[in-house]
């Protein structure tokens, strides 16, 4: 917990959660839980408005409509929300990491390579081999994979540790 007059959001404990806006909730649903074995939890019911709530809420179309919102836990780590939305002006095509708002998803994984084969038997696109990190990431291996709507995810694995984090805990911090 932060002390009363430092600095940083007060009261911040960590990640709750990560919202995904997909184009096919059932296509999602299918790949968080069949492929990457993310835990189904529960659904929320739909929300659209006639005013602006959708405007000053979410920073969305006034007329923008969640048709559907599910939750999912992968691992015993952040829940997906995942939303399928309708808006007048939806973009359809997925960011990529280097567009303004681009962005990936990072999964820890014990066996990289493993993972990889896996996700390549399931017809996922994964693009290129096992990258091992250096400097401050030395220790670890990452790889990028596409979901079927064009997320970007990524596997890492650092099973000895990583360098900075291993400097770190030698020095009692």
């Amino acid at each position: 917990m932060a002390e009363v007059g430092a600095p940083g959001l007060p009261g911040l404990v960590g990640l709750d959660h990560v919202g995904l806006t997909v184009p096919d909730i059932e296509q999602a649903t299918e790949f968080l839980v069949d492929v990457l074995g993310c835990e189904y939890l529960y659904p929320l019911g739909a929300k659209s408005d006639d005013g602006d709530w959708m405007a000053t809420h979410l920073n969305v179309h006034p007329r923008a409509r969640v048709g559907k919102l599910r939750f999912f836990r992968c691992g015993n780590q952040p829940v997906f929300e995942v939303f399928e939305y309708e808006a007048p002006d939806q973009a359809l095509t997925p960011p990529r990491n280097s567009d303004v708002g681009g962005h990936h998803l990072a999964l820890y994984v014990e066996d990289i390579d493993a993972a990889a084969d896996y996700l390549r038997s399931r017809g996922v696109t994964v693009l290129g081999g096992p990258t091992a990190s250096d400097g401050p990431h030395a220790g670890q291996r990452w790889i990028y994979f596409l979901a079927p709507w064009g997320a970007q995810f990524e596997l890492v694995s650092y099973p000895h540790g990583r360098a900075w984090y291993l400097r770190e805990e030698a020095v009692g911090r």
